[in-house]
């Protein structure tokens, strides 16, 4: 049976996940541009710490989702 609380939750945890990736992405040329040389500085680090504790929980929480959707499917109905 189709559930549309779960097809919300379901677009809503996806769109989490793109928002923090597009963040991250937000900070590739920074990362790609670090000296291998030098040390990296203390503020790019402040910088992705957050965004990347936030992509963390929000594919966890997509592929959480994902989980209970598929082990849902493959319960038997009472």
């Amino acid at each position: 049976m189709k559930d549309p609380n779960e097809i919300r939750a379901l677009k809503a945890s996806f769109r989490g996940a793109i928002d923090t990736a597009a963040a991250l992405a937000a900070l590739e040329a920074r990362i790609e541009a670090l000296d291998e040389h030098a040390e990296i500085d203390a503020e790019l680090l402040d910088a992705v710490r957050p965004v990347v504790s936030a992509h963390a929980v929000g594919s966890a929480a997509l592929r959480g989702l994902v989980g209970a959707i598929e082990a849902r499917r493959s319960t038997p109905a009472t």
